[in-house]
């Protein structure tokens, strides 16, 4: 099969539940109260301080769209259908194994921003949830041949300055995920007031824009 496309969503671990070892050593360089505060608040940045409490997947060959999300303590349905998008929800090993099934089917994945961030958190998480990884998610870095990562694509891999998705899709006149009020930063307080059915809407969305972006670099940018 063609392309997968995907996006994670994260949170991170309570900060009281993380031993006093790893707090002295994440605040380190941080002088201030608010930049302890910072550090605080970014644990769900960093894969073993953090979980994937969604992931969004896109085939825009066939046109299937599906997120895999937790949903704890909720009266969702384990999987239902809404807007032409499959949602299955369990905990975070049961997510990564259905992620991990996912993928395998694929010959290319795309995601923006993956090599430094969804792939590697990916990878570890399931590791931390004793899931075996089906492959390698950071492959060589200048082949597109697995792994087309558009951040690395729009910028050259970084011969330029690199900008937010939200920031590609208004450049190019696409839909940004952010236009209906949520953002990355949202999610651990809507994890925390259990809205989890918004966190995977919103996820979705940026696996659609990652997918519209993809459409341009591919069909005006790419070369070979």
């Amino acid at each position: 099969m063609g392309h997968l496309i995907y996006d994670i969503e994260t949170i991170g671990v309570a900060w009281n539940s993380i031993d006093m070892d790893t707090q002295e050593y994440l605040l380190k360089y941080a002088k201030t109260e608010e930049e302890k505060q910072d550090v605080r608040d970014k644990v769900g940045l960093y894969p073993l301080t953090g979980e994937i409490v969604a992931i969004g997947l896109y085939d825009p060959e066939q046109d299937i769209k599906s997120v895999f999300f937790q949903a704890p303590k909720s009266e969702l349905s384990e999987y239902y259908e809404e807007d032409g998008v499959h949602y299955f929800v369990g905990d975070e090993a049961t997510i990564l194994e259905k992620f991990w099934a996912s993928i395998m089917k694929y010959k290319t994945y795309v995601t923006f921003n993956g090599r430094e961030f969804d792939n590697p958190y990916i990878m570890l998480r399931s590791a931390d949830n004793a899931v075996p990884c089906q492959r390698n998610l950071v492959p060589y870095r200048f082949s597109t041949t697995e792994h087309i990562d558009l951040l690395d694509q729009l910028t050259f891999y970084r011969a330029t300055r690199k900008f937010t998705l939200d920031y590609y899709c208004k450049r190019f006149g696409l839909t940004s995920p952010k236009e209906e009020g949520v953002t990355g930063l949202d999610v651990p307080e809507l994890y925390a007031n259990g809205d989890y059915k918004t966190i995977a809407k919103y996820c979705m969305r940026d696996v659609i824009a990652t997918a519209e972006l993809f459409r341009v670099w591919n069909s005006y940018i790419r070369t070979a």
